[in-house]
This record gives structure tokens, C-alpha cells and sequence, in this order.
């Protein structure tokens, strides 16, 4: 039998488990939409109106991207573990850093960028092998202790080894500005967000059509019965991390030459890319990517014409709208919420 007739008959059992236990699964109702199409009508509207206001939202929509990046790293892990990866933004800033060493030696920004790749995919399946994988089967608690403690780690090593100054990583991709109309857009925004388009559309494939892909989906859904049907579910969990890795590398590799490198960079960008993967949906990885491209633009956006925002704060602000997704739609916005028969 096909591993994706597999996952549907696991789909369809988790369906059935569900009803059994008196939940119900409801879908993204019909205001989300609606309130997605407005966003996009009101972004399109004022960016045909005012220059600047468009080139806010392509730059908004480029640093979202990078949140979406990391968000989607913290679904794959959070899909197969239930555990949210506290780790993450660590996890990318390390491997900003061996890219910033890679070039530091001489080595050109695409090899590097390639070579940072791998050894973050590696890195990202030693993580799991040699941390988590301990833990497996413990409680949540006792996951999120050891996320937060490889936290500190990466954290830690990362000061000791290239000292706590802010390091400069140059962009693989040109800062001229294009422009169209009269607007002048920067090659590196657009090709940032270009890039998370394709990486995500690329990762849509894998899981989609190839076999290890499928697996992986198997392996997350429903482990114990994936195993009955020869799926390694261990290795298809370290792959899930090592690719989680190479996801926030990316992330690191397109803001870093923006805000710089240094230990504490990302622990603010992994806040934000927590909340656009709550206001797509923890379990939605499609969301995340939403969620990030959105929450990008509407800070970007504040920070513009509400001057008092500024810099400072953006991430009180991002907060809010976390706190406001969980009072008012707990599952996010393409999370299913659940309700309970009385």
C-alpha cells in the first residue's frame, strides 16, 4: 500500500478517535477568509495610493518572511513532538555564526551559505538523536526544560567562541534599489522574500511527493501505527529537526545582514516567529507562513505611521497581537478549534 494511502486511512482513523472521544474538529470559518481578503485589498489599495507606503509593505512582507521561516521550523517540531522548540532562534543564531566564519576564512557567501546548510542539517538530527531523543516518552515539562536548557547552551558556546560584539554578515544578494514606478524597491528585500516563497513551495513538494516526505507526515500523525507499516519513526522525527534546523538557518542567513549577529540577535526574532505561528496556527504550517508575511507588514507598517511605536516597541506590540489570538481564537487563524459535547 502507498504511503499516502496510508496517511489518509491515519487521517481518517485520527477523525474517527476524535469523534470517539467526543471532539469535533471544526475548520477555518468564513470570517478568517474575509478578514485575510481584506488585509490583502487594504495592502493593495494603500500600496497603489502612496510609494512609500508600498515600499513599507515589501519591506514588511520580506522581514515577515523570515518570520515565517522560523514559525514554520517551530510547527514541524511542534507537529511531531507537541512540544514548542524554545531552542529555535538559538539554534539559527549558531549557524549565522558558522556562516559568518565560513566567510571570515576567505570562502565566498554562496559556498558558505550552502556548506552552513548542511552542517546545520546535521547539526538539527545530532540535536535530536543525542538530546531529545533521551527524553522521548517523558512529560512535556521535562522537553521544554531540555529545549530551554540547549537554550542556554547555544547561547553560551556562541559568546565564548566569537565573543558577545556584533558581527557584520554580508548579503548574498545586492542592496541596489530597483524601481518600479515610482517606487524604488531593494533587490535584497524582494529576494528575500522570493526566497522563503520558494523554500516553503519546495518543502510543500517534499512532503507532498516523495517517500520520505510522506513518512515523515506518517511518522508525525500517527507514530505508533506508522511503525506497523515500516516507517522509522526515530529517524523520521531527527530528520523533522534537521530540516527545522536548515529552515532557521535561512532565516538567519537573509536578517542577519540587516540587524547584525550577535548572540542575542534572534531571541527577539524567535518572539515573533512564535507569534505568527500562533496566529496562523500551531498545527498549520501553511499559517505559519501567513501568519509571518502578516505580522511582518502590520508591524512594519505601525512602525511608520505610528511614530510613538518605533523600534522599541515593535515587540510589545507583536505580543499584543499574540495575547489577542489566544483570547480570541485560541487554534489561530487556519488552526481547527475543538469543541466538546455536553
Amino acid at each position: 500500500m502507498a504511503l499516502a494511502q496510508i496517511i489518509r486511512r491515519l487521517d481518517l482513523e485520527r477523525n474517527e478517535k476524535a469523534a470517539t472521544t467526543a471532539h469535533l474538529r471544526l475548520p477555518a470559518s468564513w470570517p478568517v477568509v474575509f478578514l485575510l481578503l481584506a488585509f490583502c485589498v487594504f495592502l493593495g489599495i494603500g500600496s497603489l495610493r502612496s510609494g512609500q507606503f508600498a515600499q513599507q509593505t515589501v519591506s514588511g512582507l520580506a522581514t515577515g518572511s523570515t518570520f515565517g521561516l522560523l514559525a514554520l521550523a517551530l510547527v514541524l517540531i511542534y507537529r511531531a513532538t507537541e512540544v514548542v522548540n524554545l531552542a529555535q532562534g538559538q539554534m539559527a543564531m549558531f549557524s549565522a555564526y558558522i556562516a559568518w566564519q565560513l566567510i571570515h576564512w576567505g570562502l565566498p557567501w554562496w559556498p558558505a551559505a550552502i556548506l552552513t546548510l548542511l552542517i546545520s542539517f546535521v547539526g538539527g538530527v545530532g540535536i535530536e538523536r543525542l538530546i531529545i531523543r533521551p527524553v522521548e516518552g517523558h512529560s512535556l515539562v521535562t522537553v521544554v526544560i531540555v529545549t530551554i536548557g540547549l537554550f542556554l547552551v547555544l547561547d553560551g558556546a556562541a559568546t565564548w567562541i566569537w565573543s558577545g560584539i556584533v558581527r557584520y554578515v554580508p548579503s548574498g544578494f545586492s542592496t541596489r534599489p530597483v524601481r518600479f514606478g515610482g517606487v524604488a524597491l531593494s533587490i535584497q528585500d524582494l529576494c528575500t522574500l522570493g526566497v522563503s516563497i520558494g523554500v516553503v513551495l519546495v518543502l510543500w513538494l517534499f512532503f507532498q511527493y516523495t517517500k520520505v516526505g510522506l513518512a515523515m507526515r506518517a511518522a508525525a500523525l500517527r507514530p505508533a501505527a506508522a511503525r506497523l507499516v515500516g516507517v522509522r519513526v526515530g529517524w523520521m522525527l531527527a530528520l523533522g529537526w534537521g530540516l527545522a534546523a536548515v529552515l532557521g538557518a535561512i532565516a538567519g542567513l537573509m536578517i542577519v545582514p540587516v540587524a547584525g549577529l550577535q548572540p542575542s540577535t534572534f531571541q527577539p526574532l524567535l518572539m515573533y516567529a512564535f507569534a505568527a505561528a500562533v496566529l496562523g496556527g500551531l498545527e498549520s504550517p501553511a499559517g505559519a507562513v501567513v501568519g509571518g508575511l502578516a505580522l511582518g507588514a502590520m508591524l512594519n507598517l505601525i512602525g511608520t505611521y505610528w511614530s510613538f511605536v518605533g523600534s522599541i516597541l515593535r515587540l510589545p506590540v507583536a505580543l499584543a497581537v499574540l495575547l489577542a489570538v489566544l483570547l480570541i481564537r485560541p487554534a489561530g487563524l487556519f488552526g481547527r478549534g475543538t469543541v466538546r459535547k455536553v
